[in-house]
Order: structure tokens, then sequence, then C-alpha cells
């Protein structure tokens, strides 16, 4: 009986939990051999240097379904698309749920979460304690406006150019409560740390609780001086909330480094996990005075999991950020940041030198990564866009918002040269018309 096969059927699928955590993962399986040889190739590099090096990023390529799309996404910003190897785990785990979902997801899957909350917490460089897993930015960070306590009359300071869930989030507190959030603008692109420190800095008053502030602007990819901005705000007792939707599995930090007391992501941006999947980094000393934003049998604990009282949840696709994960770390922090950082430069340098286009985002390094704002003169963002994918098969996404109007691009590290030069060529003609 022992050896019977739905025995040895039931061990098998027992261990699948320890899946993206094992010698045994997709990615060890199909990648990291390929990978690693191709980086020893190259092992002297700089990641600047291998940023342009199309013979190591095919081999990325090749692992994304999306790079053969015949519709170019440069939508990235928004949702990325997963390696194929991410597309196999979750199909994998979905399967195996479905066998006996409630034994499956409860009694093994679940099981799966510490061991995922540490490959994210290694990830981010921080304490798996202070890691909540969620389904993306706006509720990890939602918990956090949400779930602090604020008196009538207290103020936070953010800006218009945020993200527009969490404005609404912070409007619905002023609206319900009486708090008071002061909205800073900015005319991006800015290449001054101070300026936009000082900015912050001469917004605060006696009452100012909060600061919240965007890592990197969805709008135009503008990066934020976030660690000046988190010193400022806490040499006057203030504390900060940063929205890193755009940053993490993107940029080279670790969470901790940018001195911030909160902090949540969308880990289906450029870390290409599976689409819902989230992340929120609270300082283990605030965890007990967050409220959840769902209910939790004690709410006041200083236990990160009391974020995670969702019922029941994805998950297949919670236990397939795993896997990206493996992905990611197999390209390196460092290389990814510089080809992404490549890949905007390539069209924009080229885009800017065309009569009639301009660029809304800076070039230098400090000041922005992968996203980048463009325009066309004479034309609307929702008309660039609109021709854009109807005559070209190019994906954007069209911005007209506040101070902004542009058309937003943002490529990844499956993104060919090739593909962006079909994008210039596309403003070319556009241009001339």
């Amino acid at each position: 009986m022992n050896n019977s096969p739905n025995r040895r059927s039931f061990f098998k699928k027992s261990l699948v939990l320890a899946g993206a955590f094992s010698s045994g993962s997709l990615f060890n399986q199909l990648h990291a051999e390929d990978f690693e040889k191709k980086a020893n190739i190259y092992k002297d590099l700089s990641p600047e240097e291998m940023a342009s090096n199309e013979d190591y990023w095919s081999l990325i390529q090749q692992a994304y379904p999306a790079s053969s799309s015949p519709v170019l996404n440069l939508n990235n910003g928004g949702v990325s698309p997963s390696p194929k190897l991410v597309l196999d785990a979750v199909d994998r785990y979905d399967k195996m749920a479905n066998m006996a979902p409630s034994y499956y997801m409860w009694r093994i899957l679940d099981q799966g979460r510490e061991p995922l909350r540490q490959k994210l917490a290694d990830l981010g460089g921080c304490d798996p304690e202070e890691i909540g897993i969620n389904r993306n930015a706006t509720e990890a960070l939602n918990s956090v406006i949400h779930g602090l306590d604020l008196n009538k009359g207290d103020e936070v300071i953010g800006s218009i150019q945020d993200y527009p869930n969490m404005m609404n989030a912070w409007k619905q507190r002023a609206l319900r409560e009486g708090i008071v959030y002061k909205q800073l603008s900015f005319d991006f692109p800015i290449e001054d740390d101070e300026f936009i420190v000082d900015m912050y800095r001469k917004a605060i008053s006696p009452k100012t609780k909060i600061i919240h502030v965007t890592h990197v602007i969805n709008w135009v990819g503008q990066i934020m001086p976030v660690k000046k901005i988190c010193q400022m705000a806490h040499e006057r007792g203030l504390e900060v909330i940063v929205d890193g939707a755009h940053s993490f599995g993107l940029l080279d930090f670790n969470i901790p480094d940018l001195e911030a007391d909160y902090f949540g992501t969308s880990l289906h941006k450029y870390l290409s996990a599976p689409i819902g999947t989230g992340m929120m980094w609270i300082k283990k000393e605030h965890i007990s005075k967050v409220w959840p934003l769902f209910c939790d049998q004690d709410p006041t604990r200083g236990d990160i999991r009391k974020f995670e009282s969702l019922g029941t949840r994805s998950f297949p696709l919670e236990q397939g950020i795993g896997e990206a994960i493996n992905f990611h770390n197999g390209i390196g922090k460092k290389r990814k940041e510089a080809r992404a950082r490549y890949l905007k430069n390539y069209w924009a340098e080229k885009a800017i030198k065309i009569p009639g286009v301009k660029l809304h985002t800076s070039l230098k390094a400090d000041y922005s990564c992968v996203i980048a704002g463009v325009s066309i003169d004479g034309m609307t963002p929702r008309e660039l866009e609109s021709t854009l994918l109807k005559k070209y098969k190019i994906h954007t996404s069209p911005v007209s918002y506040e101070n902004i109007d542009v058309v937003r691009v943002s490529p990844h590290v499956y993104t060919k040269p090739s593909d962006l030069d079909r994008l210039v060529k596309a403003l070319e003609e556009l241009a001339a018309k």
C-alpha cells in the first residue's frame, strides 16, 4: 500500500509547495544553466557595458512569450507580462489546487507563504517579519493610509503627480474624518534633488504628520529623492509612506536604505510576477499601530500577517511570485536596471532629435530609468496613442492629467532595440505630417 501509485502521486504533489524555493524550481530546470553560462562569458563586463550586449539579452527575450506578440507592448509600466516559466508555475499550481481546492490551497500551497515571504525579504534586503503579501500597490498602500490613526486637522503632504488610487484614499479620509490633505505640484523633469526636498520642507506645518511620496512617478518616470525626503521628514518628527509600484524589481536598492516608514509595491510590473500580486513593507516598530484594512482577530498585534487576512485568494498566483524572483535574480539587480535604462535612452535619444517631438523625462541616470513621456506637436496624447496602436501596432499609455500631457513609453528587458526602432520610425512619420 505504501508504494501505491496514488500515494506516490500524493507525495509528488505535496512536494510541489517547495517549488520555486528548491533546487527543483522551474527556473533551475529551464534557465539557470544557460543564464550562468552566458553570464560567465561576459563576466568581465560591467552592468552598463552588458546593457547593450544583444547576445546576452536575446536569452532573456526568448523566455518571454510577449517578445513575439504581434502588438508591441510598450506599456510595461501598467502591467508587465511574465516569463513562460512563471505562467507554467501558476498553471501547475492552479491545476493542483483544483484537484481538491480546500485541501490543496490551505494545507499545501498556503504552506509556501513563509518561504515566499523570506524570498521577498531577501530581494528587498529587509526582515521577513516586515513583509506582507497582497495583490497590488493599491491594496498595500491603502492598508497603511486607512490604517494609521489620524485626527481631525492632522495634515498629510503628497503631490498631484502621485498615483490616483493613493490620492483618492487620502481625499476619502479628508472627506470623512477632516484630515487636511495638502498636495504639491511639480513640473517634471526636475534634475535637482534639493529643489524637490525643499518643496516638501516648505509645505510642513506644526500639524503635519505624514509625507506621502512616489518613488518613481508613474506618469513620466521621474525618480524622486526618497531617502533625502525621508531624512528631512524624520528630522521634523514626521513619518513617510513610499509608493514603490514602479521601482521595486527594477531599481537596485534595499527597502530599508530608503529610510522610509512604509512601502508598498505591485509585483506584476517590473518583477514580472503574476498579474494581481503585490507586497507591503512596514518598519517593524510601526506594525502594531497600523490597523489592518481587512479584519483580523487581533488588529493591534505587531505581526505583519494581520494584513493578510483576506480569506480565500489565489494561492497559485502567490506561489508563482517565487519563480519570478528566481528569474529576476538570474539576471541580477544591477544588470536589469542598466538594461532598462539603456532601452529608454536608446529610443529617447533618437526621438528628441525629431522636429516636433518633445521628451518629458530626464535622460540622466539619477532621475529616470525605463519610463519616459513623449509628445508630438499638434497631437493630443489620446490621438498619438491611438494612432500608434491602430497604424503601427504599438501599445503605449496616454496621459492627460493636471500639467502632464504625454504618451508614456515603458519597455522591459524582453524588449528588443529593433522594437524601439519601430517606435522611433513611427514618431518620425507622425511628426512629419
